[in-house]
């Protein structure tokens, strides 16, 4: 075992995973399919068993690295279990199970059914079900000939709601705008900059739009291996008609690459925390253990490992 005081992690944090996984259905995008690398796992990683002060979370990958199970664990009795079922490497199936006291809860169990048709412009349709046999909704995502999602059509028993997705080039920069029932609701613009003939790095603006009105903004820059080097939150002000800056942080990595420290700035005033962890002997190494100073907070890891296979002669 090796202890790495080059503070190693830059992901979100579990709950955030969790949250993004039991509610991956946005307007304008497809569910999310969920690597080990979401959880900043390298190698031939079989599972990963969580611990935090909050409880436990269990995650089971296939050799191709996709998530195909998730176990949350409240307590011993209460937990919920996510499976994944994959068809060519897309998502053909999601199940949420809630279990209470050891039993199935089938009015809040979900089950989620994909279907794709590339006869032409290429389908997908997505069927959401409890496990009382109830339609929820149903989702259905087109694309244009290039292979771009374009509209995305909700149908549930209060109606229909449409999301557009167009996208526009101006000068090297790209922006994707998504609108739901005709009203605009986000914004994305991609542009890259850096040296004259070496134009590497990548910067992202958000806006986020409540009934058409700017709400809210986040720019994010990446460096040429896509980590985050600096990341801005901006808050609308109505009185002014523009974004005002509401907190900064700034992001720095030690020499494997990995975050060593995340500063935050807020009215000018600076915050750091830094991270220590504890690293296992399996190469690329992973981390076993994760404490954020100063607040000394810490999580556990567990990783079990496919069994290397041995070239064929």
């Amino acid at each position: 075992m090796k202890i790495s005081n080059s503070r190693t992690f830059n992901s979100l944090p579990i709950l955030a995973v969790i949250f993004l996984l039991f509610n991956g259905i946005g307007y304008g995008q497809l569910p999310k399919i969920f690597t080990k690398s979401d959880l900043n796992l390298r190698g031939n990683v079989k599972s990963c068993l969580v611990i935090t002060d909050y409880g436990k979370e269990a995650y089971e990958f296939n050799k191709e690295g996709l998530l195909t199970k998730l176990t949350t664990l409240h307590s011993a009795t209460d937990y919920d279990i996510s499976y994944y079922k994959y068809s060519n490497g897309l998502l053909k199936e999601k199940r949420l199970e809630n279990y209470r006291e050891d039993s199935l809860d089938r009015q809040t169990s979900i089950a989620n059914i994909y279907f794709i048709d590339t006869l032409r412009n290429k389908i997908i349709k997505e069927l959401i079900y409890s496990y009382q046999e109830e339609f929820l909704e149903q989702y259905d995502y087109f694309y244009d000939d290039l292979g771009v999602l374009t509209t995305v059509k909700r149908k549930n028993n209060e109606g229909i709601d449409e999301t557009q997705i167009s996208y526009d080039s101006i000068e090297g920069e790209r922006t994707k705008t998504i609108s739901v029932n005709g009203i605009l609701d986000k914004t994305f613009r991609r542009s890259f900059y850096g040296e004259k003939n070496k134009k590497d790095l990548l910067n992202i603006l958000e806006k986020e739009y409540v009934n058409g009105e700017p709400y809210k903004a986040t720019e994010i820059f990446q460096d040429s291996l896509g980590r985050k080097q600096k990341e801005i939150l901006f808050a609308y002000d109505p009185a002014k008609s523009s974004f005002a800056k509401s907190r900064e942080y700034i992001y720095e990595y030690e020499e494997h690459g990995f975050l060593a420290k995340k500063s935050t700035l807020v009215n000018n005033q600076k915050s750091k925390e830094e991270y220590i962890y504890q690293l296992d002997a399996h190469q690329p190494p992973n981390w076993i253990k994760q404490i954020i100073t100063p607040s000394n907070s810490y999580t556990t890891r567990k990783i079990v490992y496919y069994e290397e296979e041995l070239p064929k002669e």
